[in-house]
């Protein structure tokens, strides 16, 4: 496979880098410390944390200026206030910080009425002993913190995109097995003995797994997932989102889940993670990343290890991993769509961003 890569001019916003055969060479970095990986071509994010790590601040500091300023500038309208809306027209937040020297973590999840996700997941970790605060509550106790609201999280775009989703009769959805199938609700579950017609098991998983084809794609589920090595070696990572658009109320994604969106060990290294978080959490995939490389995998093939393992049982699913490993040597796989991760590093003049595409199987 081969690795051509482009300079991206200091004065243009787009950049395409690294067009990596398959899921991607893995790439080393000459002069390690600071680093700064991040999913998709958030370059502005990127370049908060770096701006961050590179004064000598610390690497959670640089995760919530990064992670910060792409809840500010909304990133592809999945991250901070004003975009995907769930079933009742409102946003929420999800949002999850790990300090991969302590292994603290602090999230926040469906929480309302507050748009910094990501300041307040580091006040859990810093001002609870919890690990996680949830909905309403969540947002009282950051409001108590000094964050600003309660504030309407909702935009005009968010809004009139609710409005035409309603006018489709609230298609598509995340609903299953309820009544009505083709209409707004409200909904009831369908008669339980036609439901054991659906059951899945060993011998149909296969095809059942495609029952769950979802409604992600770049511009309606996303994830902002960033890692940072400080100039100490310390690791952090940290995410934030809006969740999917049209959600059912109350629920949560993978953002907040340590383990599954991010994960970070300062002795071994980091893992991002971005996709179709409810079925990548049941796997935990960035866990087993770190977990992989511990046991001495390279960043390319734990990362390859971690998405395989997700698409045996779900051949549908739509995601991506970036995984880096303490050495500053970092790599990306998907499935299902072209994943974008970008990395800033002291070799390079600005961000560079790197392309994976999806293995094909040969059968």
């Amino acid at each position: 496979m081969s690795v051509n890569a482009k300079k991206l001019p200091i004065t243009h916003f787009f950049l395409v880098a690294f067009l990596c055969l398959a899921l991607g060479e893995e790439v080393k970095s000459p002069g390690k410390y600071p680093l700064v990986v991040s999913t998709w071509p958030f370059l502005e994010a990127v370049r908060a944390a770096w701006r961050t790590v590179d004064s000598g601040l610390s690497a959670m500091d640089a995760i919530v200026e990064g992670c910060s300023a792409c809840e500010e500038l909304r990133c592809d309208g999945t991250v901070g206030p004003g975009g995907s809306p769930d079933e009742n027209g409102e946003s929420t937040i999800d949002a999850m910080i790990m300090n991969g020297v302590t292994m603290e973590v602090g999230a926040v999840a469906a929480m309302r009425y507050v748009s910094d996700g990501i300041k307040a997941a580091r006040l859990v970790m810093q001002h609870t002993k919890h690990t996680m605060l949830v909905g309403e509550q969540a947002s009282v106790f950051a409001i108590s913190m000094g964050l600003p609201g309660p504030t309407n999280l909702s935009s005009e775009e968010s809004i009139d995109k609710w409005i035409k989703w309603k006018e489709n009769k609230c298609q598509p959805n995340f609903r299953k097995n309820v009544l009505p199938v083709d209409d707004c609700g409200p909904y009831h579950a369908k008669n339980t003995v036609n439901l054991v017609e659906n059951i899945c098991t060993n011998s149909n998983w296969s095809d059942c797994g495609k029952l769950w084809s979802s409604h992600v794609s770049l511009h309606n589920h996303d994830t902002i997932s960033m890692a940072v090595i400080d100039k100490l070696g310390h690791i952090a990572v940290g995410t934030s989102t809006n969740g999917a658009t049209f959600k059912i109320p109350g629920r949560v994604g993978d953002g907040p889940i340590a383990g599954s969106s991010a994960y970070a060990d300062t002795e071994v290294g980091a893992c991002g993670a971005t996709g179709d978080g409810d079925i990548m959490m049941r796997f935990l995939p960035c866990y087993q990343v770190v977990e992989s490389m511990r046991l001495g995998m390279e960043p390319k093939r734990a990362a390859e290890d971690a998405i395989s393992r997700i698409a045996r049982k779900y051949p549908d699913f739509v995601g991506a991993i970036f995984a880096v490993n303490k050495n500053g040597v970092h790599a990306g796989a998907c499935h299902g769509w072209t994943f974008q991760y970008s990395v800033r590093s002291p070799h390079m003049e600005d961000v560079t961003v790197y392309t994976i595409v999806p293995e094909i199987p040969t059968h």
